[in-house]
Order: C-alpha cells, then sequence, then structure tokens
C-alpha cells in the first residue's frame, strides 16, 4: 500500500498574508472604481449641457430659411411687376 499523499500545506502566515494583499487589491480597484463613476457623472453633465445647447441652436435657426424663402419670393414679386410695369 502507498500512504496518502499528505497534500500542501500552508501555514497561517501565509494564508494572512494572501488575505492581505487581496484586500489591499480589493481596495486599489475600489478607488479606481470611484474615479471613474465620477468621470461618468461629468460626462453625463457635459452631454445633457451639449444636448441643451444644440437644441437652443436648432430652434434659433428656423428662421433663416423662411427668410430665406420670403427674400425669394419678394425678389420674384418685385422682377414680375418690374416685367409687366414695361
Amino acid at each position: 500500500m502507498t500512504a496518502p499523499d499528505p497534500g500542501v500545506y500552508i501555514s497561517p502566515a501565509q494564508m494572512y498574508q494572501e488575505v492581505r494583499g487581496l484586500s489591499e487589491t480589493v481596495s486599489r480597484i475600489e478607488t479606481k472604481l470611484d474615479g471613474i463613476l465620477d468621470d461618468a457623472k461629468d460626462l453625463r453633465k457635459d452631454f445633457s449641457d451639449h444636448e441643451t445647447r444644440i437644441r437652443t441652436l436648432e430652434r434659433s435657426r428656423w428662421p433663416l430659411p423662411t427668410i430665406g424663402v420670403l427674400a425669394g419670393v419678394g425678389g420674384a414679386v418685385t422682377g414680375a411687376l418690374a416685367l409687366l410695369a414695361r
């Protein structure tokens, strides 16, 4: 008969070091995630601001094509009157 494999022995000190290392790694990851979440909040604010500004620009542009059409119609009427006045 063969003797059973005793397995791997991990001392309590080694286990404690591993747990401490894992704890430090998790703390670093949490810090990075907090930074990313703060950046995401800033991006949402910027997006909202840009959306508002674009909507304002779109609202203020609508008279320009209307003015162009009215000027064209006015020019056509003036031309027609000038042609008929001959």
